[in-house]
Formats: structure tokens, C-alpha cells, sequence
């Protein structure tokens, strides 16, 4: 895993993502993945958090400005949307964790090559 937002490269690597934030675009497996401006926030916050667990009402405050109940079925589907992206070239690359009731979180993932 590697996470370059000092020094000048604004890239974090995680297994086989790949967000270049300068460029604001995903990679798995060094090929782009087209994903939504909502998308592409989702992923960046939970790069930036990387490990620790969000929770639904922090994610949506962060993507939406505000927090609002329906707002949690929202995230809901752009959390599996991104999933589907990011993990279909790929079954074994679960990044998005889910913690039933509370939020969301990405795993550490390990370094692999790209195949």
C-alpha cells in the first residue's frame, strides 16, 4: 500500500486502485475506471481515511454539505455503484468494508501486480 499525498505526488495506491487526485481519476489494474463526481468523492474521503470506519451521517455531511435520513439510502447506492466499478475487474479486491448500522471504511490492501 501506498499513500503519496506529500512530497508533490498526489497518488494513493491501495492493492490495485489507483487515485490520482491531481488528474481526479481511478485506476484498477492501471486501467481508468469512469466513476461520477459523487463517486470520486467517496472514494477520496475514504482514501484520505484509510482504515478507520465513517460514519454514514460524516460521509454524507462530507459529499452532500448536510445530513438528512433519506440521504443515508443515497450513499447506499453510490457505495455499491463504486464497489461494482472498482471491484470488477477484480473479486478479490474488497476495499469497501461495510460496518452494519454505522458507516463505511477501506481496508489496506497489499501490494500486488498487476496481472
Amino acid at each position: 500500500m501506498q499513500n503519496n499525498l506529500q512530497g508533490g505526488n498526489p497518488v494513493f495506491r491501495n492493492g490495485i486502485l489507483t487515485i490520482d487526485y491531481q488528474m481526479q481519476t481511478v485506476y484498477v489494474k492501471e486501467e481508468e475506471v469512469h466513476v461520477t463526481p459523487i463517486e470520486y468523492k467517496i472514494l477520496c474521503l475514504l482514501a484520505k481515511n484509510l482504515g478507520r470506519v465513517l460514519t454514514h451521517t460524516h460521509i454524507t455531511k462530507e459529499i452532500w454539505g448536510s445530513f438528512l435520513e433519506g440521504d443515508i439510502a443515497s450513499l447506499r447506492v453510490h457505495v455499491a455503484t463504486v464497489r461494482k466499478k472498482i471491484e470488477k475487474k477484480d473479486n478479490l479486491n474488497k476495499c469497501i468494508k461495510t460496518h452494519v448500522g454505522i458507516g463505511y471504511w477501506m481496508v489496506k490492501q497489499e501490494e500486488r501486480t498487476v496481472q
